[in-house]
Formats: structure tokens, sequence, C-alpha cells
């Protein structure tokens, strides 16, 4: 085993392959850094971060600070003397003091191809905005956002059928075999930092809530890939008859398709015709729905969602706000 004291600072499920891949590895951590404990489902129980599940299994101390800035919280990070950070998807920007601590400095696993998708969200921000490749990015963490020079990354292809949820879940993996990788090679002196372009850099902001909302008069394309993005979280939403209704899985319809054109003079939003998918009128072509949620209910495929619905045909979706579902 390695000499090494690791600091490991990560909160999501995205972080867990690393994590994991660390406590199995020659630089098993001696600290883990996460979120604090969260209320979470109706009764809103405090929830621990995944991470934190992980690191106690493991024994190895957890550290929670509500900010890290903090006085209090940087000494206690720098009570386990750290000699090397590890990142991945934490949720707080660290301040200089704080990346002064390891003498080896601070590597972030970041799940785009930086400079591209700097930011809380970049693998939503991928897909909505309909790359063919995303991947990860072994990067120095500076003072600002996502910014650090970076020493390695893979690039990952984004299939027709990812959400953001398979797409992380394929990078949280790759990302953690890529940071084994490059830890030995960066302590070695094998890596030359290398400066992100700042004319190729654009930004992923964090998720909120409505940003799942549903305007039918986007064009068919741009709601596919916003249901795409936005899935698991927060969601893609839109209303049927005042009710709420989160749609998990669509599909563009295809040349083929009798519907894929749409019908001239139908309003978006609008049902025009339902069976083993749902499809609907955009602002340009025809969007199927193959899965879909209403609120409070459990998810299901259309075929079993048109039973329990009058003469969908002809309905409207989206003229009221949804509910959170």
């Amino acid at each position: 085993m390695s000499d090494l004291r690791v600091a490991f600072f990560g909160s999501p499920d995205f972080a867990v392959p690393t994590l994991k891949a660390l406590l199995e590895s020659a630089y098993r951590p001696v600290v883990v850094v996460t979120q604090p404990d969260r209320g979470a489902g109706r009764g809103r129980a405090l929830r621990p971060p995944p991470t934190k599940v992980i690191a106690t299994a493991a024994g190895i101390p957890v550290l929670q600070p509500n900010r890290l800035r903090d006085q209090e919280a940087t000494a206690a990070l720098a009570a386990f003397q750290p000699d090397l950070q590890v990142i991945v998807a934490y949720g707080q920007i660290l301040r200089p003091e704080v990346l002064a601590i390891p003498r080896c400095g601070t590597l972030n696993v970041h799940a785009s191809l930086l400079p591209r998708w700097r930011g809380a969200a970049p693998i939503a921000a991928a897909i909505r905005a309909g790359d063919h490749e995303s991947g990860v990015t072994i990067m120095l963490v500076d003072e600002g956002e996502d910014s650090g020079d970076m020493l390695t990354s893979l690039v990952e292809p984004v299939h027709d059928d990812d959400d953001a949820g398979s797409l992380g879940d394929r990078l949280s993996v790759r990302g953690a075999s890529l940071l084994l990788d490059t830890v030995p090679r960066w302590l070695a002196g094998e890596l030359t930092p290398e400066k992100q372009d700042p004319t190729l850099v654009t930004r992923a902001r964090r998720l909120k809530k409505e940003d799942g909302v549903i305007d039918w008069t986007q064009p068919a394309v741009e709601v596919w890939r916003q249901i795409r993005a936005l899935s698991p979280w927060p969601g893609a939403t839109t209303t049927l008859g005042g009710v709420g209704i989160r749609i998990w899985q669509a599909e563009l319809a295809t040349g083929e398709d009798p519907g894929s054109p749409g019908q001239p003079g139908v309003v978006p939003g609008t049902v025009i015709d339902c069976g083993d998918s749902m499809r609907v009128q955009t602002g340009d072509g025809v969007l199927r729905v193959v899965t879909i949620q209403r609120a409070g209910k459990r998810t299901m495929d259309v075929s079993a969602f048109a039973r329990g619905e009058r003469e969908l045909v002809g309905k409207r979706l989206g003229t009221t706000t949804p509910e959170i579902v």
C-alpha cells in the first residue's frame, strides 16, 4: 500500500465508483468529505449522501461541513494531513486555503470534455445540446469553476437512447478508471498540465425543477433531448387535464411513421394518436411518448396509461403549470 495520504471529496452516486476504486487501490482515502445529510421523501427524513454510506462501511472518517470555507472545517481537514485531494461532484468550490493543504495538489474528475461544459450539470447539458460525444476530464483544481489545467481525458459516445442517468453511470465508472491511471503518472511527473482554451468554454448551469417544464411549441427534437437530459432529475413534466404528468421516455417520430410530420393547423401539445405510444404534436414534428407517470402514481407505458384515460386523442398537454411529480 502507498503511504500517500488521500482526502476524497464527493457526494452523489456519480462519486461512488471513484471512491470504491480508491478504497480498493494503493490510494485508500484517510478521510471522506461530503455534503451534510439532507431531508428526503415525503417525511423529509434525513438521508446520508451515498459516499458517506460507503465510507462509513469501510471505516473511513467522514467530514460533513455545511461550508468548507469555515475555519473550523478547514482545520478539521488539515488535521488529516492529506498529500493529495480528489474531488468528484462534491458540490462546493474549494477556497485557496483548502487547495493549499495537499503537497501533491487537488485533482477533479469532471464529467465532460473540458473546456466544454464547465459547471454543475455537464451531462444534462451535453444531451440537451445534442452532443454526439461526452467524456471525462481529470484536471487540477484552481479557484475557479472547472477552470484548472487538464491532465488526462477520455471520450464516451452519447447514444440516442441515453438519458442523463445512463450516460452518467458509464462516465462515473470510466472516470474512476481514468483517475487510477492518472494519479501514479501525475505523482511520477509524467504528465504536463494543459491549459484550457478560453474561446471554447461553455457552461452547464445547475438544474432547477422548472427546467423540466415542457414547452410543446419547441421542435420535437428539442423536447426529446429535454426529456432525456432531465431524467432522472428533475424530470420532464407537463399537464393533462390540469393534472401533472412526468414523461420518462420518448422517441422521435421517423419518416416512416405516419404521424411524423404532424397535422397541419394542429396546436402544439395536442395528442394526435395513441396506441403503443402517444403521438404529440410539437412546434415542428411529432414526439412519440412511450413511458409516462401521473402525479402520485406509478410509472407505466402509454398503452396502460391510455386504458385509464377516456378519449386521449384531441386532448392537449401543457395547458397549465405542472405539479411536481
